[in-house]
């Protein structure tokens, strides 16, 4: 069954907005990795300072005071980011400030020892780019604004023709080749994944029929919700069931049964889009009203009878729903069972109606 479904997940192209989820579950995922991979990429900038420094000769100077306040900052900024599409620009500032300060860094040394020094910060660069959250032009704007401060061949006396300059061509070439290979195959592989996870998770948690939470996702929902403190106002459970659906089966065929589970089902959506709901099975539906007052409860079950009794189709129905205020100790089973119940009055007093559940 998975490598049936990864097959068809594989043969087709992931759309825009998933690929923008994606991204964005990724660099939930992955924040505290990026303030991380930025601090490590810190410290390894400071570390060339105080080995030019020291061991070059140079001074560390206000620049390199200045450029490590740069960092900080931005480092800071990461911290409270968490949109993925600002990463996405706060990454390039990131690694146009370090190639900049790692190109000033560098110019110090002498004209034989540059290129390598260029070629080693530039694939540090490159592969810390790689593993990061990036989307494709991002990650490529990176390798642009790399070359453009770490070029090995500009300003530096290395000549192309020679055995050094044919070497740092190889690397440079090589380098480029790898990062490129290894960011798009690591992120296909990301992207799959995620796509798989979520149809499993929607397979699992979602009526395949009406395209609505299932009875496993209410449960959870709903339970998560129970346990909800502190509760803001009431909360309530509503049992709904469409009135003579079996003769709706009977006269009309399960195609047609079925085209009346889907538009109840939008229907329920529509008008309890701010609560959970569900298809508990069959034709039942669930609610879980958490925060809301009795007239509000009134209001919205009495919206939904008259949407469902005035939708315009050449099979009309209606719908009977039962409401049970969920105390404090209940457990969710035993409010199901007060709804049911209430559900069970209003089916036998006349149908497409709400009532309430009478607390003994």
């Amino acid at each position: 069954m998975y490598k049936t479904i990864e097959d068809e997940v594989l043969k087709k192209t992931a759309p825009a907005a998933m690929k923008a989820e994606f991204l964005q579950h990724e660099f939930d995922r992955l924040h505290k990795f990026c303030v991380l991979i930025y601090i490590a990429s810190i410290a390894v900038w400071i570390t060339y300072d105080l080995v030019l420094s020291f061991v070059g000769n140079q001074s560390f100077t206000w620049r390199s005071v200045m450029f490590v306040g740069v960092f900080t900052i931005l480092v800071i900024i990461l911290l409270f980011t968490r949109d993925a599409r600002h990463f996405q620009k706060l990454n390039l500032l990131f690694i146009f400030t370090i190639a900049l300060g790692t190109r000033l860094l560098i110019e110090g040394v002498s004209e034989d020892h540059q290129p390598a020094w260029l070629l080693l910060a530039a694939s540090t660069t490159l592969f810390t780019a790689s593993v990061l959250p990036l989307n494709r032009w991002a990650f490529f704007a990176a390798q642009l604004i790399t070359w453009a401060f770490l070029n090995p061949f500009y300003d530096t006396g290395i000549e192309t023709q020679a055995l050094g300059g044919v070497m740092a061509l190889s690397y440079t070439t090589f380098i480029c080749a790898l990062t490129i290979y290894s960011f798009l195959t690591l992120r296909k592989a990301k992207l799959y994944n995620f796509i798989m996870s979520k149809l499993l998770l929607d397979q699992a948690y979602i009526d395949t029929l009406t395209e609505i939470p299932n009875r496993r996702s209410f449960m959870t929902r709903a339970d998560k919700q129970l346990h909800a403190t502190p509760r803001e106002h009431d909360h309530y459970l509503a049992m709904i069931d469409i009135d003579n659906f079996k003769k709706v089966n009977d006269v009309y065929g399960h195609d047609i049964g079925d085209e009346v589970l889907k538009r109840i089902a939008q229907d329920i959506k529509a008008v309890m889009s701010h609560h959970e709901y569900a298809r508990l099975g069959g034709e039942e539906f669930a609610i879980y009203l958490a925060g809301v007052r009795r007239e509000e409860v009134e209001v919205l079950a009495g919206e939904l009878c008259r949407v469902v009794r005035e939708q315009s189709t050449q099979h009309p129905v209606t719908i009977s729903i039962g409401l049970a205020r969920v105390l404090d100790d209940d457990t969710l089973n035993q409010a199901l069972v007060k709804a049911d119940a209430a559900l069970y009055e209003s089916k036998h007093t006349g149908k497409d109606r709400f009532t309430f559940h009478h607390q003994a």
